[in-house]
């Protein structure tokens, strides 16, 4: 995460939290000093029962919200400093033009600074790998997951 010419007045440490596909994850925390690198990666893995068109699981996907937040350690509850909101569909499959660098997978997006965070949006950098498998069911239906 970048963000130009910005210090934090609070020194505690960051985290990201993700929330993808009805799960939540967090990275570890790292010090809170721009940029800020959070070399993870982070696994989301869901099986959709009684899904067997693609068409049908992109419908679902436009409906569930990937969520992103920057969040500092100042207690007593920790505070977020900035968010980001997309439909699932449009995170895991960006339009081309969103993408560039090895396969299209490298992807930066601006995150909306909360109020009380002063400077500009900050910036994340990331990258998504989306696999789709077709599984069968001990009904012999078959499901994507």
């Amino acid at each position: 995460i970048t963000c130009p010419g910005v210090l934090l007045k609070d020194k505690q440490e960051l985290y990201l939290s993700v929330f993808v596909l009805g799960q939540y994850k967090k990275t570890q925390c790292v010090p809170a000093v721009f940029p800020v690198f959070f070399e993870e990666e982070l696994l989301f893995e869901k099986a959709f029962a009684n899904i067997v068109d693609p068409g049908d699981l992109v419908k679902l996907l436009e409906f569930d919200t990937a969520v992103f937040e920057l969040i500092q350690l100042v207690p007593p509850v920790g505070k977020v400093l900035a968010t980001y909101e997309e439909n699932t569909r449009d995170f895991l499959f960006p339009d081309p033009k969103l993408t560039h660098g090895h396969r299209g997978l490298e992807r930066e997006i601006l995150m909306k600074r909360s109020p009380s965070f002063t400077g500009i949006a900050p910036k994340l950098r990331f990258s998504t790998i989306s696999l789709i498998t077709d599984s069968l069911l001990s009904s012999g239906r078959s499901h994507i997951q």
